[in-house]
């Protein structure tokens, strides 16, 4: 029930924006690691790639059920298909990105990681606040 509940909300978004930006820092802190390595090639996770998952996953899970019992009951098929929708996003946090064998700047590097964290501070942020308007609905206080 509660799954069903949630899958709807914003929460199963953030949660993969979080995923992937943590994925992605550990890339680009790797990057920076070995910026002076020589033969490294850098890698990166696309942003792009996984924006793009997103959307998909997103009009998948909004698409209106054909197996919908009664409003908001879903039938068990129906229920796994919706919260599968996530998978492919999850898929894409695997694929690494190789650039060509230029190099790349240490700034360039940095700026990488300076944006990614600015991502993954909005996301925390927004998932925090959902959980305390959650918690405030369940304790029935005012938020």
């Amino acid at each position: 029930m509660l799954p069903s509940m949630l899958n709807h909300t914003t929460l199963p978004l953030l949660e993969q924006a979080v995923n992937f930006t943590e994925a992605r820092h550990g890339v680009l802190a790797g990057n920076i690691a070995n910026i002076d390595t020589p033969g490294y090639k850098t890698r990166d996770l696309s942003p792009e790639l996984f924006q793009e998952s997103l959307k998909r996953a997103l009009e998948k899970r909004d698409e209106r059920p054909a197996t919908e019992v009664s409003p908001g009951v879903l039938a068990p098929r129906e229920r796994a298909r919706q919260i599968d929708a996530f998978a492919e996003v999850k898929e894409s946090t695997k694929h690494l990105l190789y650039h060509d064998e230029s190099d790349v700047s240490l700034e360039s590097q940095v700026t990488e990681l300076a944006k990614n964290q600015s991502v993954h501070n909005m996301a925390v942020s927004l998932l925090t606040q959902q959980f305390r308007l959650l918690e405030a609905a369940v304790t029935e206080r005012v938020a």
